[in-house]
């Protein structure tokens, strides 16, 4: 028989691991596969190429960038739209369990307003229940250049009615909708796992992942400008729940890493600092030939409202060296409809949006910084 002395360190380590994920698999079979518990659905969002800077795009400025592109503009109004027929639609019990999400986000008291409609070519997030096909959602803005013809921004794949997560499911489908990523990816979390485990984990029911699924959506980790800060939030909404053996390190989650549930006050934080409850009553009148100092943080934001003296075309630039996002609305009767946009981030241009603009209507101009090229101040005009 072979002796203990006999065997390496590291054979002692592989050993003392090993019975270590047994033991755990033993005591908390949340999800785990070999468990004998019905392993959890996940989230899989869709691949999107990253974007790519030119070479004269600072490191910092692209930082800033990637931390705020997906974002909305603070006071934009969110539609979304339930498939009603097709394999796309669901029962109306799912339909109200994701209705119940839209109002957790909206509890928290922020300044993105959210709407259903009836009409498909009315919503920015459309939303379907092809079962089977997992959930996913969109980041934030990139649901605008996905075309309207039918296509869904969001579903989700199994009866939401079943699933014992409840209303978290949808909550954590519209985080993405909102703009924020995977909180497992966080660069910042210091996570290392047992990567074939997780392979194996995710390829099995009911996800049926291949690897690359798994890599996008687990394995790899976000750019350090997609996150703010160095915080990771293991309690987050938009974060997996993870079975035992599948997480290396922190040591703390080898048995396993459930999120606490419901939004964590990182969320709320995170959320109030893109999207702080807006008055739309009371905005600097921005009138022609006159400029406005835009003095703004990175991710900080300026609205401005317009009254035409005169229905013709008009010119609204930024000036100074500045990457922004500005987009315009057109207020009927307090409901702000989207007229034009411009983003000029990553670019030596300005935002600049041409258009006709009627005597007697009000518009409401809406303009966040990603962050300042230069010293000094950038600018708004209207002429």
């Amino acid at each position: 028989m072979t002796k203990i002395s006999q065997i390496d360190s590291d054979q002692i380590e592989q050993l003392l691991k090993r019975i270590e994920q047994l033991e755990a698999k033993m005591e908390d079979g949340s999800g785990s596969a070999e468990s004998g518990k019905e392993a959890q659905h996940f989230c899989a969002m869709p691949k999107v190429p990253l974007r790519t800077f030119d070479a004269s795009v600072s490191p910092e400025r692209a930082r800033l960038i990637q931390f705020i592109q997906k974002k909305w503009v603070n006071g934009t109004k969110l539609r979304y739209y339930f498939f009603d027929s097709g394999p796309n639609s669901g029962p109306n019990e799912q339909k109200e369990i994701v209705r119940q999400g839209f109002e957790v986000w909206k509890k928290v008291g922020i300044g993105i307003k959210f709407e259903e409609v009836r009409n498909i070519s009315e919503a920015e997030i459309r939303i379907g229940f092809l079962q089977g096909d997992g959930a996913f959602s969109f980041l934030g803005r990139d649901a605008l250049d996905i075309p309207k013809q039918g296509e869904r921004t969001m579903n989700f794949g199994w009866d939401l009615r079943q699933d014992p997560r409840g209303v978290d499911v949808p909550v954590h489908e519209i985080g993405h909708a909102l703009g924020f990523p995977h909180e497992h990816q966080n660069p910042f979390a210091g996570m290392v796992w047992d990567e074939e485990a997780v392979y194996k984990y995710f390829g099995a029911p009911p996800n049926n992942w291949d690897r690359d699924t798994t890599f996008y959506n687990v394995l790899q980790k976000l750019e350090v400008g997609e996150v703010e800060g160095s915080k990771w939030d293991p309690n987050s909404i938009m974060h997996y729940a993870f079975a035992a053996g599948l997480i290396e390190k922190p040591v703390e989650y080898h048995k396993g890493l459930k999120p606490a549930g419901g939004l964590s006050k990182h969320d709320v934080s995170q959320v109030q600092l893109f999207y702080p409850p807006l008055d739309d009553s009371n905005y600097t009148e921005l009138k022609p030939f006159h400029s406005e100092i835009l003095s703004l943080a990175p991710a900080e934001q300026k609205n401005f409202a317009i009254n035409p003296s005169a229905t013709r075309s008009y010119t609204i630039a930024t000036f100074g060296k500045a990457d922004t996002v500005m987009v315009l609305f057109e207020d009927q009767s307090g409901d702000l409809k989207y007229v034009a946009g411009d983003d000029d981030s990553g670019t030596d241009l300005n935002s600049q949006i041409n258009v006709r603009l009627y005597q007697g209507r009000r518009y409401v101009l809406r303009i966040r910084l990603y962050s300042n090229l230069a010293p000094g101040e950038a600018s708004v005009m209207l002429w």
